[in-house]
């Protein structure tokens, strides 16, 4: 029997609920892709995040004075099962009929998709994606956002910022510090970054719409658009 081919994806929010609402063109380009993928002989863990909408609550949250960082973390985390469940509803009878809510979630899991949102204060959903990469045998993750490539700095504030196509752990991890805040937009958070260099994984930053590279990805090339951290 061929050994099945798992893949995790962290979904950011961001691809899910952009600017203008919810983009339904990416989403049935990303439902097409999926099933196509599936035909290729892929299962998929897809961690979703909260992008815009968590972002939009935790502010309104600050405004009236909340200001626990555990308080506005979940917050977070309830957008991430609304945006988890979403998904899930899109797909159908080949997703898990349960979306992963925390750790502990440890369900026997034979469908073709598992979606899951974010579980505990402390880090974001691309720590939860590395959790269950570990858990079910796959050594990438690629996670997908409104970004091409990581850069040096911000390139929204440094015209100078410089993209990376390729990077060591210890030099990105340079870049993002260690330390997690809630509503914090690092291309990949601190928390999971620590945790994916002590497993040795791969990960994969990439902008969402580029499906055609994600493909690639899927396939093992290197020469993609997007930056590599290994």
């Amino acid at each position: 029997m061929k050994k099945e081919k798992i893949a995790v994806l962290s979904l950011g929010g961001s691809m899910i609920n952009g600017k203008n609402g919810l983009d339904t063109e990416f989403l049935k380009k990303f439902k097409a892709f999926i099933l196509q993928e599936i035909k290729n002989g892929y299962r998929f863990v897809i961690v979703c995040g909260g992008g815009r909408v968590c972002r939009e609550y935790q502010d309104a949250a600050r405004a009236v004075g909340l200001n626990k960082s555990s308080d506005l973390d979940w917050i977070g985390i309830h957008t991430t099962h609304f945006n988890a469940n979403f998904m899930k509803g899109i797909f159908g009878k080949l997703s898990h009929s349960e979306i992963v809510r925390s750790e502990s979630d440890k369900f026997k899991w034979t469908s073709k998709l598992l979606f899951s949102g974010g579980w505990v204060p402390g880090h974001s959903t691309d720590f939860d994606a590395v959790v269950l990469a570990k858990r079910y045998g796959a050594k990438t993750v690629i996670n997908l956002s409104n970004i091409e490539y990581v850069f040096d700095k911000d390139p929204n504030k440094f015209k100078d910022a410089v993209k990376i196509e390729k990077i060591s752990w210890k030099d990105f991890r340079k870049i993002v510090g260690n330390k997690w805040a809630p509503g914090a937009n690092a291309p990949f958070d601190p928390i999971a970054s620590r945790e994916a260099e002590k497993n040795k994984f791969k990960v994969v930053v990439m902008n969402g719409k580029n499906l055609g590279e994600v493909s690639k990805v899927l396939k093992g090339e290197d020469k993609i658009i997007g930056t590599i951290i290994s």
